[in-house]
């Protein structure tokens, strides 16, 4: 084990970016300023840093000039549970704004024993290109013989041909980001994925194929690893005790029936709030009919990813990574369908393909529901009989988006523009917000922080929620009523911050429920004295970055809006009747005031920017 060598130790850091010219094949280091590091701390405040700087307006996601950035954190590679996990930035393909977006696993541990906090790549190469991260720099691979092939046997084959067993980190784009499907995604470490909008499209635009981090042998430097080593079991611990242990021992499944008791499971494109017949996709039957085995993440002990092969039914004998909750959501009731063992062949074929499965949940169920009622026929479909629950057909629909064929071609441009174009009725029940971006795999009728949050967000996923708003985990008081117009922008607007702060990190945000824990151990790793009123202010300083960088690149305010179904009144269910419409305008407009940005425009103030010690942007808000 190496340690970077520094005139003065630099606690918690390697202290470089790794810089790739891909058009010019061209390689090189930068250092990275303690003060900017205190001030960003990594992940998405410091890739936010980068994207605004170095991206001009009028540069298109898919131009070379576009950057792709991948960045760690201080927790990467450390004893801190699941701190294999890195943070991706861009101009997404969905939105053509800002993206930023996280996978775990390992490449963001390795990308660290390399020596490097940070990777901006720019420019595109001139064929199929695969890099190799070490410590010595990288070298660029000939990834011609790769191109077609899904995101697994990518992986697979560099793997072999590179000797690396365990030894390396691979996420490769599959067909959908070579073929720029604006919804594709990263998908590496197996099947763990990097995908809102649209980065894996950016790196098909790059003739980027596939990333490889070797695990080298240098090691941050720890300030304090007693105590760090403490507080990280401390952290471990209430991981394990959330949820009373059924996240543990369950995995993140656990939220369906509480999702269906709220009203913010997503089923049948948003037509009802009603479903039975369920069971058989809960954990409860899944992981004690189905074989799982741990498939945990670098330095995880919470090991809520899990190997499944399944037992029973058409797809028995097939195998795969454990569907998350968003992936049984989207191949479960939002796509009519109840046999688990389709919910692992589905999203087995989402992550091979390289698609974001939330974007393509939506997207096959608004054609399964146009489809029903006749709006879209199988002369339109390529004579594919679409229905609620038919799983086969609905694989070769997505095989079709991913090598843009035929009708795929339209729904590659995902479903807000698929539905603009065919026009009508159709237009009015797809589901998103018109930025361009889908929701999670959440019916946010349910859940008005959510739908807020998606409408705001300057990332083109979740920018201040993870779930309801619990200000509580922040010593503030809970929030009583989850539709109330003054306690949802209030409190979304006070939490905004720290689910950016944890995305600063390189962290798996299950292994950091606690909030002064996780600040105990970035102490711990860094030495400094930082508290969770400063740790909010560095996601502040992400998001303000973030959203200034969208005004700048063509954010419209009245783009700030779900779709006509996003925003529809539930007509059955737990939360019949509520209907965030009649009120949307005073909820944004009161979360533009708690966040210190003007009522009318949705900027950011200038008090607000010295606030965070952002004064040098404030030349930016005239533009």
């Amino acid at each position: 084990m190496k340690e970077i060598a520094n005139e003065e130790k630099l606690f918690g850091y390697m202290g470089k970016i790794l810089r790739v010219d891909l058009s010019e094949q061209r390689v090189w280091r930068e250092e990275l300023d303690r003060e900017v590091l205190r001030a960003y701390v990594g992940g998405v405040a410091l890739g936010a840093k980068y994207l605004l700087e170095e991206i001009p307006p009028g540069v298109d996601w898919s131009f070379p000039e576009n950057r792709l950035i991948f960045m760690a954190g201080p927790l990467s590679g450390t004893r801190v549970s699941g701190s294999g996990t890195f943070c991706v930035l861009s101009k997404g393909a969905m939105t053509n704004l800002a993206a930023s977006t996280q996978a775990n696993g390992f490449f963001g541990a390795f990308l660290r024993f390399c020596g490097y906090d940070g990777l901006v790549i720019q420019g595109r190469a001139a064929r199929p290109t695969y890099l190799l991260i070490h410590e010595d720099g990288v070298d660029f691979r000939d990834a011609t013989a790769l191109r077609g092939y899904g995101t697994m046997k990518t992986q697979a084959v560099i793997k072999e041909e590179l000797g690396l067993g365990r030894k390396g980190s691979v996420y490769a784009i599959g067909p959908a980001g070579e073929n720029l499907v604006r919804y594709a995604g990263l998908v590496g470490d197996g099947g763990h994925v990097a995908a809102h909008n649209g980065v894996g499209a950016v790196m098909g635009s790059k003739n980027l194929k596939a990333l490889v981090a070797l695990h080298g042998g240098f090691r941050p430097h720890i300030y304090d690893p007693h105590l760090l080593e403490k507080k990280a079991k401390e952290l471990l611990k209430d991981a394990k005790e959330f949820a009373g242990g059924r996240f543990y021992t369950l995995g993140t499944n656990i939220i369906f029936v509480a999702a269906l008791q709220g009203g913010w499971l997503p089923i049948r494109n948003l037509t009802t709030n009603v479903l039975e017949g369920y069971e058989k996709l809960l954990p409860e039957y899944t992981r004690t009919r189905f074989e799982i085995k741990p498939r945990p993440c670098w330095a995880c002990s919470l090991a809520h990813v899990k190997h499944v092969r399944v037992t029973e039914g058409p797809y028995a004998g097939l195998e795969g990574e454990e569907p998350e909750y968003e992936c049984v959501a989207a191949w479960g009731p939002l796509t009519g369908n109840f046999d688990p063992g389709a919910v692992v062949m589905l999203s087995n074929v989402t992550d091979d393909l390289g698609l974001d499965v939330n974007e393509s949940g939506w997207t096959m169920a608004w054609v399964l529901e146009c489809f029903e009622k006749g709006l879209l026929t199988k002369k339109d479909t390529d004579g594919l009989a679409m229905a609620w629950g038919d799983v086969e057909v609905i694989s070769k629909m997505l095989n079709k988006i991913a090598h843009r064929e035929g009708f795929g071609n339209l729904l590659a441009e995902g479903v807000k523009r698929a539905s603009e174009s065919i026009g009508g009725q159709a237009s009015r029940m797809a589901v998103y917000t018109h930025k361009g971006n889908t929701p999670r795999g959440h019916d946010h009728r349910g859940r008005w922080s959510e739908l807020l949050d998606y409408c705001v967000s300057d990332t083109g996923t979740l920018m201040a929620t993870f779930g309801p708003v619990r200000p509580e985990t922040l010593g503030d008081p809970p929030v009583k009523d989850q539709f109330s117009t003054e306690e949802v922008p209030q409190a979304s607007a006070r939490v905004s911050g720290w689910h950016q702060f944890e995305d600063c990190l390189g962290v798996c945000r299950f292994c950091i429920k606690h909030p002064p824990l996780t600040v105990d151990c970035v102490q711990a790793v860094t030495g400094w004295e930082i508290d969770l009123e400063e740790a909010l202010t560095v996601g502040r300083r992400a998001i303000n970055q973030l959203r200034i960088f969208d005004y700048r690149h063509g954010l419209k305010i009245e783009d700030e809006r779900p779709s006509h179904r996003y925003g529809s009144t539930p007509v059955d269910g737990p939360v019949c009747g509520k209907g965030i419409m009649p009120v949307f305008d005073e909820l944004i407009h009161k979360f533009y005031k708690h966040m210190g940005w003007d009522p009318q425009t949705g900027l950011p103030l200038p008090e607000t920017l010295r606030d965070l010690d952002l004064d040098h942007l404030i030349a930016y808000l005239d533009g």
